[in-house]
């Protein structure tokens, strides 16, 4: 490191942003830092002093004339027109060989798009994805860069400083060209909505059929999280429902709106999986279910409307769980338990096989493992589990999908009980738990030795001539079904 000189510059300075200098200033990195708003960049550096080699910059040329060549530029601004307008502004000031990394949440195809137009000036373009919130920033976050793969040596030592490490690995590594990194980023976040949809579900069950306190949910979720459910989102699980509120007194989660918000991501997931033809349903649902939670004057209504015949309901009725002995309340809690670990597998499997493909199709070249690896520490979807993911794709590189390794497919095919007795609970009591039945769905479709598809193809035939293969022979066949002819 070069004292005359930043080793890179940092556009925008928000939460993600200012936590990130901080990061790269604490492993001994010089770091030139800019945001639009002047008072922000006033603010940010009068807050860390003058400690850290953190420089202030108030215009991007300030920015690119501290920097050490190859000038290395890290934009942080929100995804789409922001990154635009900050690249057209930083292209006049650098040159050939310089480097110009975004770290927000673009959609791949714009980053494909930056990277050619980039690359025909001379100027190197990175995709990299940042999984770990704020506090990941701050600590150690799981990045995901793509982009030229002989450019990467000029930022591997930063990113491999400032990445979470695990088994003393930094969770980091060259993933691909072009839009690799951001892509991998995109499907690592529909992999996040499917997590939580699960999660939630296991708490309906939890809370509304077997009548948990969120004092017992916290102990659950905390007991599970110290075992083979180990994984961040199950332990800010335990820990929300351990969470006061300051204004009632009462737990905080009971009086948060259920309407939950969300950025794109897991919708260009699910895209972009039907574009590839590759099965996601667990992601789809996820993503639906967030689309139905803002529906509230429908849902106020609905009750009433569609409320069950008397003799279904009274089956239904989740007071008659509290009937139940303590021992078959533990019964049904390991169930749940169980289903969920049975849920994050499958949701994982859907999420590494929606990546194979989208490698296969877009050139990406992406090693499953590193992407396991990579995930491992630092990233939101972080779970004990993908230790078992990287395992299963070093033991054979050309998975096709996880549910086909032999461990991973025993662990879920073992846990498919525990699937049907979840969605059994949540059908009878009435309540909710799409995530879960979708996982059940997928598991007993995909393992299917027959599907009822054959009937679809026959009506696409019949009212679009679509055509359909036989069982018996080869051959492409159309039938006149009004007719009772049949064509080859």
């Amino acid at each position: 490191m070069d004292p005359s000189g930043n080793d890179i510059g940092v556009v925008g300075l928000g939460v993600m942003g200012r936590n990130l200098v901080l990061n790269m200033a604490d492993h001994g990195f010089a770091v030139a830092a800019y945001n639009r708003t002047d008072a922000v960049t006033r603010e940010f550096s009068s807050e860390i002093g003058p400690a850290r080699r953190v420089q202030p910059c108030y215009s991007l040329g300030h920015l690119v004339e501290s920097l050490e060549e190859p000038r290395r530029v890290l934009i942080m601004v929100k995804a789409g027109a922001p990154v635009d307008a900050v690249i057209a502004e930083l292209v006049p000031v650098l040159g050939r060989g310089d480097v110009i990394i975004d770290g927000g949440n673009s959609y791949f195809q714009d980053t494909q798009r930056r990277g050619k137009s980039l690359a025909a000036k001379g100027i190197h373009f990175f995709g990299l994805g940042i999984s770990g919130g704020e506090y990941g920033a701050r600590t150690g976050p799981s990045l995901m860069p793509g982009g030229p793969k002989h450019a990467y040596e000029s930022l591997r030592g930063i990113l491999e400083a400032v990445a979470a490490h695990v088994d003393g690995e930094p969770c980091v590594t060259y993933l691909g060209p072009g839009a690799a990194g951001h892509y991998v980023k995109m499907v690592h976040n529909g992999i996040e909505y499917g997590f939580m949809q699960l999660i939630a579900d296991s708490y309906a069950l939890l809370k509304q059929v077997l009548g948990l306190s969120n004092e017992e949910l916290a102990a659950v979720y905390a007991e599970w999280d110290a075992a083979e459910l180990e994984s961040y989102l199950v332990g800010i699980t335990a820990h929300i429902f351990g969470r006061r509120d300051e204004k009632t007194g009462g737990s905080l989660v009971d009086v948060i709106l259920g309407e939950a918000g969300q950025l794109g991501t897991g919708m260009w997931t699910s895209q972009s999986a039907m574009d590839l033809h590759v099965p996601g349903p667990s992601i789809d649902i996820a993503v639906a279910m967030r689309n139905l939670s803002v529906l509230d004057d429908q849902r106020q209504v609905a009750p009433t409307m569609l409320r069950p015949e008397p003799d279904l309901h009274d089956i239904a009725a989740p007071a008659r769980q509290s009937t139940d002995g303590a021992a078959s309340r533990l019964q049904k809690i390991e169930h749940v338990r169980n289903a969920l670990y049975a849920g994050l597998v499958i949701t994982y499997a859907q999420g590494f096989a929606h990546l194979r493909a989208a490698s296969e199709s877009l050139d990406f070249g992406l090693r499953l493992e590193d992407v396991a690896s990579v995930w491992r520490g630092g990233c939101i979807i972080r779970s004990a589990i993908l230790r078992d993911i990287k395992v299963a794709f070093q033991r054979r590189p050309g998975l096709p999908d996880l549910l086909l390794d032999t461990q991973l497919s025993r662990a879920v095919a073992s846990r498919r009980s525990d699937l049907a007795l979840a969605v059994k609970m949540g059908v009878s009591a009435g309540v909710a738990v799409p995530g879960i039945m979708t996982a059940l769905a997928y598991l007993d479709a995909y393992r299917a030795e027959w599907l009822p598809s054959n009937l679809i193809q026959a009506q696409r035939d019949y009212f679009g001539a679509h055509t359909y293969k036989r069982t018996d022979q080869e051959g492409i066949f159309h039938t006149d079904w009004l007719g009772g002819g049949e064509e080859s």
